[in-house]
């Protein structure tokens, strides 16, 4: 029996697609394409002609037809222009030399460390799982809700301690602000429920499937971006909110086939934790990190 934490490993599978265009243009185009070539060449290279002719081409890509217009500039005395005179303008005007030219460095095809790329095959999967999940939620009677995924990164530093604080991925803005990267959906939660000052209709249901950020150590199946299923009830004292989230955990796992033989449920409360804790003799402050050290146990290896 394990703990399941309702989040899924889709295998990366990639596909390589192939874009093919055809461009077509018609035997009447190139004929006056060359026919008109030619008269500008002969005006240009003609020194005793007081105008010259300027041919714009414009050809739509993937389309059967073809523009060209034609212009005529006043010359003024039959003198010729320095730009088209001078066959090394090109050459004094561009940076072709080779102390000049930047190296290429070749791009690297592969995502960030820690995040993965969704091919069309692992979004059918994904999308299906969350599917399920706003399914059983809807049944239950929950609203889905979002929050941006950066926020201000006091949002998460005000738990001192919280080993959260140590994983975020955070940095200074261009206005000079520190944000973040969300590593987890509540306290965005809790930000969009006191900016309402108890305008809110109690009690809260609402649900959410955030992606989540976490600058940790990778094991296998946790990388450093994820997806999670939030439920959460507002307004409610008695364990009647604790009960339905199970109900709704147990009916998602049947729905997608998983049984006792596959999952189990742990049951956790910070209250009791904490009663335990202070029974022991260990200080207030350092009640998070102790959590973080209980939370661990099982991962450590005897």
């Amino acid at each position: 029996m394990i703990l399941y934490s309702a989040a899924a490993h889709i295998l990366d599978i990639i596909y390589a697609t192939k874009m093919k265009t055809t461009y077509t243009s018609s035997m009447l185009f190139t004929a006056i394409l060359s026919t008109h070539r030619r008269v500008a060449t002969s005006a240009f290279q003609s020194s005793s002609l007081s105008s010259t002719s300027r041919i714009i081409i414009s050809r739509p890509i993937a389309t059967q037809t073809s523009r060209i217009l034609l212009s005529a500039e006043s010359g003024g005395g039959g003198r010729s222009s320095a730009a088209v005179v001078d066959k090394d303008l090109v050459s004094k005007t561009s940076n072709t030399n080779d102390s000049n030219k930047q190296k290429k460095v070749a791009l690297d095809t592969n995502p960030p460390k820690g995040t993965r790329d969704f091919y069309p095959p692992d979004m059918r999967l994904r999308t299906w799982l969350f599917n399920q999940w706003r399914d059983v939620a809807a049944l239950y009677g929950f609203s889905e809700y979002d929050a941006p995924v950066l926020e201000s990164e006091s949002l998460y530093t005000r738990k001192a301690g919280e080993e959260v604080t140590q994983q975020l991925y955070n940095f200074v803005d261009k206005g000079e602000r520190n944000v973040a990267l969300r590593p987890e959906m509540t306290p965005s939660l809790a930000r969009m429920v006191m900016a309402k000052k108890g305008g809110l209709p109690l009690p809260l249901k609402w649900f959410s499937i955030p992606q989540c950020w976490r600058y940790e150590r990778m094991t296998r199946g946790r990388r450093r971006e994820h997806y999670q299923w939030n439920m959460d009830i507002w307004g409610v004292d008695g364990i009647e909110a604790e009960a339905e989230l199970l109900s709704a955990m147990v009916t998602f796992f049947k729905r997608v086939g998983l049984t006792s033989d596959d999952v189990g449920i742990k049951v956790n409360s910070r209250g009791v934790i904490g009663e335990v804790l202070t029974e022991l003799g260990v200080p207030e402050e350092k009640f998070a990190a102790t959590c973080v050290l209980v939370d661990k146990l099982e991962k450590v290896r005897d």
